[in-house]
């Protein structure tokens, strides 16, 4: 529910702002703050959510982001210090609810093949509102305005809540002792499997990232195709990230862990080699697609490998270190590759992140263990007395 209104205000707000501003320098400002709380404050937020009752921190984040994105209804040219200032409080709280939501979801089903099904739902919802939502909310803003879209956002945080607050199973504090900083950074880094799954997936996102960054120069200049020819290029993802989401529990029972993450990290760097050297908008369209197939199975293997692996007790930050590994990884190729661009050209800039991606898959061959019983978690040892 929170995610139809987050995704209506994808293309909403950037182009509000950029309608209030005219300056691409402001429109990017709100890019670079969504990022900004899951790298600065994540790690310490999930070291606080190992000891709070996480559905009720689910809620009240949902009710914090409602109301931080109603901050937008008083924005105006004079004002534009409101929106990023929502953008800024609402990803705090976003902060908060991912790493809690990764955490409740195996005290929910489990941690067996549940899991893994549960997390393709999330996957599946979560393409089917890419596709759908971006130009949905463009189409909103175009006709009711952006009064009506940030309503429907609200609304959509508020139901949320109330759903949350309704869960039954609940993951209570783990520990009564003191909170430590960067708790969920040495879990990960102890543990062999996390440790790998996080260099690899940093690698390879920085690569992504820095490749979305340039994905509108790239459709302008190399496609020789108008701007808004991006959002066929982001449904053609969408599509591929439902099909890879539907197919991915059958595909986790054939491969291991370390051989899914590498196969598809790899099938992926091919498919941006695919799409960047594409001739023709329909097949870049469609290269787009054979990304978001191994992409998604790529975010969801890496996703239940993440809950089955961490120790229960330190979960919510382990996932909150992953999500500040992402952000930091988004910050990265957002501001590199433009750098690069200027130095080297376009075309050998895309095709090097291009590279950066297969080295990445190499990477998790390497740091990834193959065995299954670096993927259990490592518990704490008790001695008995007496």
């Amino acid at each position: 529910m929170s995610g139809i209104g987050s995704w209506l205000l994808v293309v909403a707000i950037p182009v509000y702002v950029f309608a209030l501003t005219g300056s691409t320098v402001a429109t990017g400002l709100t890019l670079a703050l969504e990022a900004l709380p899951a790298l600065v404050i994540g790690p310490w937020a999930g070291v606080l959510l190992d000891r709070w009752d996480l559905a009720r921190a689910m809620w009240i984040a949902d009710l914090v982001s409602a109301a931080t994105v109603a901050l937008i209804l008083f924005a105006d040219r004079d004002h534009v210090w409101l929106i990023y200032l929502a953008i800024l409080l609402e990803n705090t709280a976003t902060t908060v609810f991912r790493p809690a939501a990764r955490a409740l979801l195996p005290a929910v089903v489990g941690t067996g093949d549940e899991l893994a099904a549960a997390n393709a739902l999330n996957a599946v919802t979560g393409s089917v509102l890419r596709l759908a939502a971006p130009p949905l909310g463009a189409l909103l803003l175009a006709g009711p305005g952006i009064e009506f879209v940030l309503a429907l956002d609200i609304a959509s945080y508020v139901l949320s809540a109330v759903v949350i607050a309704t869960v039954r199973t609940r993951r209570h504090a783990t520990s009564a002792e003191p909170p430590r900083p960067l708790e969920g950074l040495r879990a990960a880094v102890d543990h062999r499997a996390l440790r790998g799954i996080l260099i690899g997936q940093t690698v390879f996102l920085t690569a992504n990232a820095g490749l979305t960054a340039l994905l509108v120069p790239f459709t302008v200049e190399r496609l020789h195709a108008p701007g808004y020819v991006v959002g066929y290029l982001i449904s053609g993802l969408g599509a591929g990230y439902l099909v890879g989401a539907a197919l991915s529990t059958r595909a986790t029972r054939l491969l291991g862990t370390r051989e899914l993450l590498t196969i598809t990290q790899l099938a992926s760097a091919a498919a941006y080699f695919a799409l960047f050297n594409a001739p023709s908008v329909p097949i870049a369209v469609a290269a787009a697609g054979l990304i978001g197939f191994p992409g998604s199975i790529l975010l969801i293997t890496a996703g239940t490998t993440i809950q089955r692996a961490a120790p229960p007790e330190v979960l919510a930050s382990v996932g909150a270190i992953f999500f500040a590994a992402d952000s930091l990884a988004l910050l990265l190729g957002g501001l590199v590759a433009p750098a690069i661009t200027l130095a080297i050209g376009l075309h050998l800039t895309l095709n090097l992140l291009a590279v950066l991606a297969v080295c990445a898959a190499g990477v998790t061959l390497v740091v990834v263990p193959r065995h299954p019983a670096h993927l259990l978690p490592v518990r704490k040892q008790t001695r008995a007395k007496g």
